[in-house]
């Protein structure tokens, strides 16, 4: 076999290049002090009867704290601090709730951490049901679950299902010891298949797995290694994502061994190489960083050009309204993006004083939802249609010839193709989506503290 040209600098470069995943728009970068009576109006001004909710909980502890991780979580062994915090999600809940106008129930609901299992059963339940109660189901909603299967016993699995729990994701990152030693999360393989096999038994319609590249001493064999296991596994859905290397706010990272981490050609490497494991083994590529299985949910969407991207990542959620709770949960309305109070302890305050948590965020202008929506075509669908819709609230060409002009670059090194009435990312420019996702960022500064690299 052939063996692949190497990139060129200036490949290299933008791969190096630090963007933002946009995973919204306006991105993070952009959220400013936010207070509670703006919010309240988002929620009675953005919420209609009948409209559709989806709820994303984040839970931020964990037993022990990964070395590489990079969300909002904390270590913490005290139940009584759970306990506290299990406390001040009840009460936002109530604020929530009350401060909602009439709308169509919950859509989506994803626990998300942190580990959300180190609540036990008994708070589980609690939680979860009170969402209900609250909030209200509709018919055929999708309750998801992040889970480290070295904390997953039966009785959490049987909780989660009586639940109504239909979709978990286990956090693998690489099967390999070697590189479990250089992480701080030693987790045999054998208990990842244990793990799978508990939530299939227990009637999970999806079970999906997160893997890593570009972590300290990961090699091209270890990654492959991993995205065959996982492949074997048969799980529904496979994420890759690369690894973040932000010790400057992550205090935890420090502990790796940074002079271990692999380069931008590596990381490359090793990106292109997951790939070839999990689409030679069936699974459809989808957007920047997903894999499903045939005839998965996400795989349909994608084939109809309904994948949508989230705080989540890549979804099918379509609600109007995301509602966050718990320290840091962001939640997105049509007035804007709204994050919560990062710090646990000043979360429970403001919810014992009768506040909602809100803390930061950003409103949204009609000309971020309309750069917004191309942002997101491009990052799910990696082409646009570029006649401009008749309902645009804005004009789009402006927008779309000033970020034509910016992607020349691009343009040149064959990552994008632009036609009269069609623009294209290139099989070989899909890894750099998110560079000609930028082009239409209209904020975006740059910011080498606040994104990861490319790829």
């Amino acid at each position: 076999m052939t063996a692949a040209p190497a990139p060129s600098r200036a490949l290299l470069a933008l791969a190096e290049a630090k963007v933002p995943r946009y995973t919204s728009y306006p991105t993070a970068a952009q959220f400013g002090p936010l207070d509670e009576a703006t919010y309240r109006g988002w929620l009675r001004d953005g919420v209609r009867a009948g409209d559709p909710l989806s709820i994303y909980l984040h839970v931020p502890y964990c037993r022990d704290l990964c070395w590489y991780c990079a969300c909002h979580a904390k270590p913490t062994r005290s139940e009584a601090r759970i306990d506290a915090f299990a406390a001040a999600l009840e009460g936002e809940a109530d604020l929530l709730a009350a401060a909602l106008p009439e709308h169509g129930g919950v859509a989506h609901l994803h626990l998300g951490g942190g580990t959300p299992s180190i609540l036990g059963p008994v708070r589980m339940r609690t939680l979860v049901n009170g969402l209900f109660a609250r909030f209200g189901l509709r018919p055929g909603a999708e309750l998801a679950i992040e889970l480290d299967p070295r904390l997953l016993d039966d009785d959490m699995v049987t909780t989660l299902a009586e639940l109504g729990f239909t979709r978990a994701s286990l956090g693998v990152q690489d099967i390999s010891p070697e590189v479990q030693a250089r992480i701080g999360r030693t987790q045999p393989s054998e208990m990842v298949a244990i793990a799978v096999e508990r939530l299939r038994r227990a009637g999970f319609s999806g079970v999906n797995l997160d893997l890593m590249y570009g972590l300290p001493g990961q090699t091209v064999d270890h990654v492959e290694r991993s995205a065959r296991f996982a492949a074997w596994l048969g799980v529904d859905r496979i994420a890759v994502f690369g690894y973040a290397h932000v010790a400057w706010m992550k205090p935890n990272q420090r502990a790796l061994d940074a002079t271990a981490l692999p380069g931008a050609e590596a990381r490359m490497e090793q990106a292109e190489a997951a790939e070839r494991v999990l689409t030679r083994a069936g699974y459809a590529a989808l957007g920047l960083d997903h894999f499903a299985a045939p005839g998965d949910p996400l795989a349909r969407a994608a084939a109809e050009g309904r994948l949508r991207r989230n705080f989540q990542g890549y979804t099918t959620d379509d609600a109007p309204v995301l509602l966050g709770l718990g320290p840091s949960a962001i939640g997105s309305l049509p007035g804007g993006l709204a994050g919560n109070i990062l710090d646990e302890r000043n979360h429970a305050d403001a919810v014992a004083e009768g506040r909602l948590p809100i803390a930061r965020g950003v409103a949204i202008t009609p000309e971020d939802r309309a750069r917004g929506a191309l942002i997101e075509r491009l990052m799910c669908d990696f082409a646009l249609d570029l006649a401009a819709p008749a309902t645009a609230a804005v004009p789009l060409e402006p927008i779309l010839r000033e970020a034509i002009a910016a992607m020349a670059p691009l343009e040149a090194q064959g990552l994008v193709e632009i036609r009269p009435g069609r623009l294209t990312v290139t099989p070989a420019g899909r890894r750099f989506v998110r560079q000609v996702a930028a082009c239409f960022d209209a904020h975006l500064a740059p910011s080498p503290q606040r994104h990861s690299a490319a790829v």
